[in-house]
């Protein structure tokens, strides 16, 4: 909890966030919300946003998916990645829980490689509503990601069920 309290603060001081923009979707049918800074260029895909840092040290995406599209939405999530270079190391998997604004959170985390080096990888699962699942995959560079550490923090607890 201290240190979602300390991300926010931190969060609220960088002018960078305080010109996030909050993005409902997807925008046919909000299930979620979220606000992610403009600098990210966020951005609605086919199945729900995407955003890259500034710096291109971290992508983030986050995919909206029911009980039938589930397994589709998650491979397409690590196909995506394989795409684009990166090499997930499966013995470094670790799994963890959480909640965010009273959603239940499941998260895989691995470390691996890109074409510039040494990568974190994630892939959360999470409700916002019934019949509904969010697939949010990261993909962050070591070394670089780092700096992005309170703008990640302030977009990750913006994350709620769409008031739409």
């Amino acid at each position: 909890m201290k240190t979602i309290i300390v991300g926010a603060l931190l969060a609220a001081l960088m002018p960078g966030i305080s010109q996030a923009k909050t993005l409902a979707f997807p925008s046919d049918a909000p299930v979620a919300e979220i606000a992610i800074p403009g600098s990210w260029e966020p951005e609605e895909t086919e199945t729900g946003i995407q955003a890259t840092s500034d710096d291109s040290a971290i992508y983030l995406s986050i995919d909206v998916a029911d009980e039938k599209s589930t397994d589709k939405v998650i491979d397409d999530a690590i196909a995506f990645l394989e795409k684009n270079g990166v090499k997930v190391d499966g013995s470094t998997q670790k799994k963890s829980d959480e909640t965010i604004n009273g959603m239940d959170m499941t998260n895989f985390d691995w470390t691996g490689t890109d074409n510039d080096g040494g990568v974190n990888i994630g892939l959360s699962l999470v409700s916002p509503k019934a019949g509904k699942l969010l697939v949010i995959t990261y993909w962050g560079s070591k070394g670089t990601q780092e700096e992005h550490a309170a703008e990640l923090q302030a977009i990750i607890t913006s994350l709620k069920p769409s008031a739409e």
